[in-house]
C-alpha cells in the first residue's frame, strides 16, 4: 500500500472518534494493554511527560518539546486530531512520522488490528510508541486524546503530569459538571509524580488536591508561582514579561496563550528540579521558535495580510472565549468570520458568545460529525448573527476573501476540521 492508502485503510478499518463521534469512543486501559504487551511495552524505553486539559493541551505539549529539544533532548511528541497531514500527530525532534514507517507497521500489524479491534486514536498512539522507541527518543511529550483517566495514553509513567484547564467539553462522556470533567482529568496523576496545574477553578481545585494527596504527589499550580503579562507585538510574535523580571518572545501570538506559557514554565521548574537540564536559553529559544521547531498550526495564526486572515482551532465554550477576546483586540473596518462547528458542541453556546456585528459566512467540514451549515445558520439567527451558507470551507473563505477590502478582518474557526480544511485547500497570498 501507499501512504495514503495506508490512512485510508486505518480510517476504514478502525472507528475514527474525531469523524463520527460516540461510536469510536472506547474508554478504558484494556486494548491499549494488549497492543502493548504485544509490541513489547515500548512506552516503558524511554521517558514521558503526559498533559491533559479541556483546552491548551496542545499549544502547552508543543512549546515543552519545542524547549526540551532545544536542551539537546531527543523528543517525542504525540498529539491529536492533526489538521492536514496524519504524521503531524507523531514527530521526534519536530519531524513527522516517516511515511514508510507508517506503511510498514499498520502492514506489518494488521492481524494485531483485526484480533484487538482497538479504535483509530490506539492503533495510531501504540504506532506512536512504537516508532519512539525504534528512534531512542529521550522523552516524549504525550498529549491526553479525551478526558485522562480511562483514555488509552494513560498507561504510561511519565516524570511529569500537567493538566492546563478544565472548562465544559466531551460532557457526555466526560461528566457534567466542572468537578466531574476534572475527576477524569485527574486520572493521569500518578503516584510520587510531580503534577502541574495550569488553571484552578474553586470548583475544580479540591479534586486535582484530593487525587494528587491520594497519589502522594507533589502538586504545583502555576497561578501561585508566576504571572505572564502581554507586553506586544513584535511580527506574528507576542512579547510577556513574567513576575520573576523575565521577558520572552513567543511565537504562539494568542493572548489566551499568556496561562500556557505561565503553565509551561512552571513545568520546566519541575524538570529541572526532576534533574533535567533545561537552561534559560532553551526555554527562552524553544517559546519563540515553538511553530518552526514542531510544526504546531491552527493557534491564532495569521495566514495572510490585506485583508488579514487568522485562524484558530479553539471550538468549545472555553476556547471560543479565548477567540473572542483576542478578536475585541483587533482593529479591522469589517469583522468576517468563517465558522463551522461539529454537532456534539454547546453551539447554542459557543453562538451566544460571538460578536453580532460580524458577517458569518457558515460552512461545514467535510466530516460526519459536522453540522450542516443551513442549520448552524438557523442556530445563529437565533442569536442575531447574520450571513450565508456555504456548502464547503473553500468556498467559504474564498467568498470572505472576495468580499473583504484591504483593512477587513476574516477569523476562520469553530472546528479543527474548518482550519485543516482551509489549510489543505486554499492558497492564501
Amino acid at each position: 500500500m501507499t501512504y495514503n492508502d495506508t490512512i485510508q485503510y486505518l480510517y476504514d478499518r478502525l472507528p475514527v472518534f474525531h469523524h463520527i463521534g460516540s461510536a469510536a469512543y472506547k474508554p478504558g486501559l484494556d486494548n491499549t494493554i494488549r497492543l502493548m504487551n504485544a509490541l513489547n511495552n515500548p512506552h516503558t524505553q524511554y521517558k514521558t511527560i503526559h498533559i491533559a486539559g479541556t483546552n491548551g493541551k496542545g499549544s502547552v505539549s508543543h512549546m515543552l518539546a519545542a524547549v526540551l529539544q532545544q536542551a539537546g533532548y531527543k523528543v517525542g511528541l504525540y498529539t491529536s486530531p492533526h489538521l492536514v497531514d496524519f504524521g503531524e500527530r507523531i514527530r521526534v525532534n519536530g519531524q513527522m512520522i516517516d511515511q514508510q514507517y507508517v506503511i510498514n507497521f499498520v502492514s506489518n500489524h494488521k492481524n494485531l488490528f483485526s484480533d484487538i479491534e482497538p479504535s483509530f486514536f490506539e492503533a495510531t498512539m501504540a504506532m506512536a510508541f512504537n516508532y519512539f522507541a525504534d528512534c531512542k527518543v529521550d522523552i516524549a511529550v504525550i498529549e491526553v486524546g479525551l478526558g485522562g483517566r480511562l483514555d488509552s495514553t494513560n498507561i504510561i509513567q511519565p516524570e511529569l503530569s500537567v493538566i492546563t484547564n478544565i472548562s465544559f467539553d466531551h460532557v457526555g462522556f466526560l461528566g457534567d459538571t466542572l468537578a466531574k470533567i476534572a475527576f477524569e482529568k485527574a486520572g493521569i496523576i500518578k503516584h510520587h509524580t510531580p503534577v502541574v496545574i495550569g488553571e484552578a477553578l474553586p470548583e475544580t481545585r479540591p479534586v486535582f488536591e484530593a487525587k494528587a494527596t491520594n497519589e502522594d504527589a507533589p502538586i504545583f499550580f502555576a497561578e501561585e508561582r508566576i504571572t505572564v503579562s502581554f507586553k506586544s507585538y513584535t511580527g506574528a510574535k507576542m512579547l510577556v514579561n513574567t513576575s520573576d523580571k523575565q521577558s520572552f518572545l513567543v511565537g504562539l501570538s494568542g493572548i489566551y496563550q499568556l496561562k500556557n506559557i505561565a503553565t509551561v514554565l512552571t513545568a520546566v521548574e519541575q524538570l529541572n528540579q526532576l534533574g533535567f537540564q533545561l537552561p534559560e536559553n532553551a526555554v527562552s529559544k524553544g517559546l519563540e521558535l515553538v511553530t518552526e521547531i514542531t510544526g504546531l498550526q491552527g493557534r491564532w495564526q495569521t495566514l495572510q495580510q490585506h485583508p488579514q486572515v487568522v485562524a484558530d482551532t479553539g471550538h468549545n465554550v472555553g476556547g471560543i472565549r479565548f477567540v473572542v477576546e483576542q478578536l475585541k483586540a483587533q482593529s479591522y473596518k469589517t469583522l468576517r468570520i468563517v465558522i463551522g462547528m461539529v454537532n456534539d458542541k454547546d453551539i447554542s453556546t459557543v453562538l451566544g458568545l460571538l460578536p453580532v456585528e460580524a458577517h458569518y459566512y457558515f460552512t461545514q467540514a467535510d466530516i460526519v460529525r459536522a453540522l450542516p451549515a443551513s442549520e448552524l445558520q438557523q442556530m445563529a439567527k437565533t442569536h442575531d448573527l447574520d450571513g450565508s451558507t456555504y456548502s464547503s470551507v473553500k468556498q467559504a473563505v474564498h467568498a470572505a476573501i472576495n468580499d473583504a477590502q484591504p483593512d477587513d478582518f476574516i477569523f476562520i474557526g469553530g472546528s479543527n476540521f474548518i482550519v485543516g480544511e482551509a489549510l489543505a485547500q486554499v492558497h492564501f497570498q
